[in-house]
């Protein structure tokens, strides 16, 4: 390992990564599972994420985006890989170098794909995207005749080679979202006969989301997408017990300065927070440009010395404040768990999500790139992500 600056980083464990992908396999009744690395896998990091997991057997990995599947192709991955999204024509030429799948995502779109492969001579594969309840991205369906021929026309075209379908399901980590899911599901497969009846059959199909993937094996078909489930987190609280997975990311910075304060004292910008009796004060150097949100002001708590301590005063670009006065031992370089554990404790990002008022989805997400990401095998560490080196 280099040296790098302790500061602020994010652990990986990449024998949980595996341990959550075998998890998955196991519930994928058999289908292939496509692991979804978009977002620098959720902020975990794409490229170590990506290997870590085409070494523990996933056969497919998806991205947003032709940035995130260059990434990818020049770091020597070789798996099959789909971008889910929509990719403006003239990158046809590129795709197809990279043997990069790509989403049709309306009758125009596959129509300037293949004008772009055929100017360039070459064949396209792609993966037809239905929409059936997302209004995002996809061929709008309902089954008219007039969507029917929209779609075989697409499939029809020369220069693109249709090799999977698939939709996406908005509601199927919602307890509630059950009949919504099924009709989204029963759309989707009125489709596939549909095109089955004129002799268009694809050789994959898929439609099974993290969620779905959990909750619904019979809509598995021939392949799954699991994103979050990979990471060690659920869709939402009531699906824990359905699998079991370990989090892969911890949080930790380290205190970088210790000072007694009495009574009376402001802290922080704005003077929101004025200590009621003597404090000891540590601070530590994580601040909202790591993304550490100003949101969790007043409710905040980190891990130091395995005991919950409260955050003082409102966030800093790069900074923040503890109240370390019931934790003995407490001096400058002292481990500070944001979120993950430390020892016996565990402070989830979901409780950090809670206080933010957001998802852990963004939390995880928006981690910033100055943040090293420091990756994890049988406990040791293997390699440094620094996103400033």
């Amino acid at each position: 390992m280099k040296h790098w600056l302790k500061r602020t980083w994010a652990e990986i464990d990449l024998d949980c990564l595996t341990h959550n992908l075998n998890t998955i396999r196991d519930l994928a009744s058999g289908a292939l599972v496509m692991a979804v690395v978009k977002a620098d896998a959720y902020g975990h990091g794409a490229v170590m994420a990506a290997k870590a997991l085409c070494e523990a057997g996933a056969d497919w990995l998806a991205v947003s985006n032709l940035d995130e599947a260059m990434q990818l192709r020049a770091a020597g991955l070789d798996t099959p890989l789909l971008i889910l999204s929509y990719t403006p024509a003239e990158e046809a030429a590129l795709l197809a170098e990279h043997r990069i799948t790509q989403t049709v995502v309306s009758a125009d779109h596959a129509k300037a794909l293949d004008r772009a492969a055929a100017e360039a001579g070459v064949t396209l594969d792609v993966h037809l995207k239905i929409d059936t309840g997302m209004s995002r991205v996809g061929f709008f369906c309902r089954g008219t005749d007039e969507e029917i021929d929209a779609i075989a026309d697409a499939c029809a075209l020369p220069h693109l080679n249709a090799t999977g379908i698939f939709t996406h399901f908005a509601v199927a980590d919602e307890q509630d979202g059950d009949a919504f899911t099924r009709r989204q599901f029963a759309e989707f497969q009125r489709v596939l006969t549909r095109l089955q009846e004129r002799g268009i059959t694809f050789p994959l199909r898929h439609c099974c989301n993290s969620a779905a993937t959990l909750r619904y094996p019979e809509m598995h078909l021939d392949m799954v997408r699991p994103g979050l489930i990979l990471y060690g987190l659920y869709p939402d609280e009531w699906m824990r017990t359905l699998a079991e997975l370990h989090p892969v990311m911890a949080l930790r910075t380290h205190v970088s300065h210790v000072k007694a304060v009495p009574a009376d004292v402001t802290v922080s910008y704005g003077r929101t927070y004025k200590t009621e009796r003597d404090e000891v004060l540590a601070t530590v150097p994580i601040g909202y440009a790591d993304g550490y949100t100003r949101r969790v002001f007043g409710k905040a708590h980190m891990l130091v010395h395995g005991q919950e301590v409260a955050v003082r005063g409102r966030i800093c670009m790069d900074q923040c404040m503890l109240d370390v006065s019931n934790v003995d031992g407490v001096e400058p370089g002292t481990l500070v768990t944001v979120f993950g554990r430390d020892g016996e404790a565990h402070l989830p990002v979901e409780t950090y999500a809670a206080w933010s008022d957001t998802i852990h989805y963004e939390i995880v997400c928006s981690i910033g790139k100055r943040v090293p990401r420091l990756f994890l095998k049988h406990g040791e560490p293997i390699w440094l992500q620094d996103g400033l080196r």
